[in-house]
């Protein structure tokens, strides 16, 4: 643009001040003179994206003011200190000022190739923060940094051979398109780990504590082979604390050295330790405010006089002791350990400060993140409460029943201080939905087997108010089940539940070869829930229910013998009561805890039917570490009966499949019988029995390449399950299989996924390896 203000001349003969570059800046005074003279009028001349009020805005002189040199040489170093302009020069006409600009190129587009460690964008955002982008100016030496921190960003990665090259392409209007060109190279892999200084622990022992390796086996999977400075800092720190709890207080990394080969693709560590001396603790005593507790403290301290130091019992003690003021109130209690050493006995003494500062009480406690379900729903599962003291194992046992609700995949309760109240504190429940309502379809595959297929469609949060209303439908060959189900889990406001069940299930073994013969049975029930403590409840009830049987005409003799006991229909008025326990910390993700059920249905003198069945199920989490949790599952049922009337054969028990023993076709292991077959042959038939002992041991850890994402999982697992004709089980009867599988809380809904192997299949065994199951919520 041109701005441009006509005076008439005043005979002054025009003076040029011409400036190229930085450094004819630096000469302009004594290379330029002209008389001082006041300023009439400014032009600005040159600018073509640049308005000219910004020029304005930057230039320190204004009409009126009168020019000198020094004040010129300030007005071009001003301009060119925005960074807009390539050249500017200044030119006098008369008493008008004439600023000529030559406009610096706009970045019209950054484009970036050849990137596969980064995603794109993410190496966008570090251009930008490094001043390239589109929309700004473009400037060679914001350029030359950007690439520089592009590289970091390899090195970091351990690509050391990673090279940024650059391709400007002028375009119209004045602005360039840049290409960042990037060949990432191979990830340099570790050649060699050595230690120097080490005397106490063998180079053998100290890599043992480090991720990083030299290439093995298993490092193409574990990718531990491939330096990288994040994972050598983490290194570091490990072998620190390896030696602060082995009593070395006084250890230190004296140096690191990172050799590359010259064709970057090779990296040499090498670790130079100054060890000392190894302290054994001489004396735990207690300072400050001790509320009258100091033995009760002194119980919770993890080290004792003549104990080799250890940093990780210190930090574990300190812990506790915060823990235990956190029960009685004080939510922002400070506990320090100061340690007194003494070298020449090697001894290190520790004065425990405790200050507990002010008692707090609960003000407010605030939900949020809970856009479905309703506040009361989740404000029932807290112990701790407003305007009470605050209680530290109240809000852990708060956390924990909310997240057992099942209906949210993380929940976090953060303490906020009250502002001016130091003994006031808010609680933040901070929850995550996930869909509760789901339509869960399930399928299995084998080489030799036809498919199953399976349907469900249940909301655990009906409306968000906690109730859960469900429909069940399996349309398998073998399994046909409706069953529609509501329960609501606070018919009272003191934690009794309310169930309904309405079920036909139908068990047609003809279609899949397990025998000629279908059985249906239909009932009704009520079921309460008492909790008796806060993680205990009983249950009972009644069933009512009817139970039909079809023949066909080559059924099982035992089937036969079955209808001439009862009839093709027989009746049953069922008693039912149950127990569980829930200590999981997740009903959805369980890492720590145990499930425990246990249920009894016992027929009542009314109807045909005279038969008990106990069911005893588990379920057991161990963490092992923040990724890795062992898991164990135990199932076992027995069932007979009484009063002189058969056990009914509709109600074995069966095993086998998935929920059981993978690696088996379902509910096809146990005792079987002999079915004539109308070619002339014969063929096994599963009948089932009156015991069934089924476990399970999982190993879970995350999927390689996810981090700590818990949810989506992996394991491997063994297990161990039969079914028995009558009450005893015999162990040596019990079938192995083992496999790998996958836990997914996918956007579509729950997947699980497993591959199993039988390990002792016996003559008459049906497999089928491959598994998996799919829902889609909403």
């Amino acid at each position: 643009m041109l701005l441009q203000r006509r005076r008439p001349r005043r005979g002054r003969s025009a003076v040029r001040l011409a400036i190229a570059s930085a450094v004819a800046l630096v000469l302009a005074r004594a290379a330029f003179a002209f008389d001082p003279f006041v300023v009439r009028d400014i032009r600005i001349e040159g600018v073509q994206r640049t308005e000219p009020g910004t020029v304005f805005s930057y230039l320190p002189v204004k009409v009126g003011d009168r020019l000198t040199e020094d004040g010129a040489s300030e007005a071009v170093r001003a301009l060119f200190a925005t960074g807009f302009f390539r050249d500017v020069r200044l030119e006098v006409e008369g008493d008008v000022l004439v600023v000529y600009v030559e406009e610096r190129p706009a970045i019209a587009s950054v484009s970036i190739v050849g990137a596969k460690e980064f995603d794109e964008e993410t190496l966008k955002r570090v251009l930008r923060d490094q001043g390239l982008g589109e929309s700004r100016i473009f400037d060679r030496s914001v350029l030359e940094r950007a690439e520089q921190e592009l590289k970091r960003q390899y090195l970091a990665r351990g690509r050391y051979a990673a090279s940024v090259t650059s391709t400007i392409t002028p375009l119209e209007r004045n602005r360039v398109g840049i290409v960042l060109t990037i060949d990432e190279g191979e990830v340099a892999r570790i050649g060699a780990i050595r230690f120097v200084g080490n005397k106490a622990f063998t180079e053998k022992q100290l890599l043992e504590e480090m991720r990083l390796t030299t290439p093995n086996w298993f490092t193409w999977y574990s990718k531990a082979d491939q330096y990288s400075r994040e994972k050598f800092a983490g290194d570091l720190e490990a072998l620190r604390s390896f030696y602060l709890d082995r009593g070395y207080l006084e250890f230190e990394v004296q140096s690191t050295q990172v050799s590359i080969t010259p064709d970057r693709e090779r990296v040499e560590l090498t670790i130079s330790v100054r060890e000392g001396e190894q302290f054994r603790v001489s004396g735990v005593s207690f300072g400050g405010t001790l509320l009258g507790r100091e033995a009760e403290f002194a119980e919770l301290v993890a080290l004792k006089p003549g104990d080799v130091f250890s940093g990780a019992r210190l930090t574990e003690s300190t812990r506790r002791i915060s823990d235990r003021l956190g029960q009685l109130g004080y939510a922002f209690a400070n506990v320090n350990a100061v340690p007194s050493v003494d070298r020449e006995k090697r001894e290190v003494s520790f004065e425990i400060l405790v200050d507990p500062a002010r008692r707090a009480y609960v003000r407010r406690i605030n939900i949020t993140g809970n856009s479905r379900t309703r506040d009361e729903v989740i404000r029932r599962e807290l112990r701790q409460y407003e305007d009470a003291w605050y209680d530290a194992n109240k809000i852990r046992l708060s956390r924990e029943r909310v997240s057992r609700l099942g209906y949210f995949t993380d929940v976090r309760i953060d303490t906020q201080p009250v502002p001016d109240a130091p003994d006031q504190v808010d609680l933040n429940v901070v929850v995550t939905e996930q869909p509760t309502g789901n339509v869960t379809f399930g399928v299995g595959f084998s080489s030799t087997e036809k498919v199953i297929l399976s349907a469900s469609l249940n909301q655990q949060n009906f409306m968000g108010t906690g109730k859960s209303l469900g429909l069940n439908i399996n349309t398998s060959k073998l399994f046909r089940t409706v069953a529609v189900s509501y329960s609501d889990p606070y018919f009272t406001p003191d934690g009794v539940s309310r169930s309904f069940d309405l079920y036909t299930r139908t068990y047609n073994a003809s279609e899949l070869d397990l025998g000629d013969y279908r059985i249906r049975s239909s009932g009704i029930g009520l079921r309460f829930g008492v909790p008796y403590t806060e993680h205990d409840r009983i249950s009972f009830g009644m069933v009512a229910e009817r139970n039909e049987v079809k023949l066909g005409a080559l059924a099982p003799d035992r089937y036969i013998q079955q209808v001439a006991d009862f009839g093709e229909s027989a009746n049953a008025l069922l008693a039912v009561a149950g127990w569980s326990r829930d200590t999981r910390d997740s009903a959805l993700i369980p890492t720590r805890g145990r499930l425990q059920s246990a249920s009894v249905d016992v027929t009542l003198p009314v109807g045909d039917l005279r038969y008990w069945r106990a069911i005893y199920k588990q379920e057991w989490y161990y963490p092992l570490s923040r990724d890795y949790t062992i898991a164990l599952y135990g199932d076992i049922g027995v069932g007979d009966s009484f009063g002189g009337v058969p056990y009914p054969l509709f109600k074995n028990f069966y095993a086998g499949g998935i929920g059981s023993v993978r690696g088996y076709y379902p509910s096809s292991l146990g005792p079987k019988d002999t079915e004539q077959l109308l070619s002339g042959g014969t063929r096994l038939v599963p009948l089932g029995g009156q015991s069934r002992l089924v476990g399970s041991a999982e190993f879970i850890f995350p999927l390689p390449g996810t981090g700590s994402d818990r949810s989506i999982r992996s394991f491997v697992f063994l297990d161990a399950g039969n079914v028995f004709s009558d009450t005893s089980i015999d162990l040596g009867e019990l079938r192995y299989s083992t496999g790998v599988g996958l836990n997914w809380l996918s956007p579509i809904g729950p997947l699980k996924l497993s591959i199993a192997y039988p390990l002792n299949k016996e003559t008459g065994d049906r497999t089928q390896r491959l598994q998996f199951q799919i829902g889609t919520g909403f």
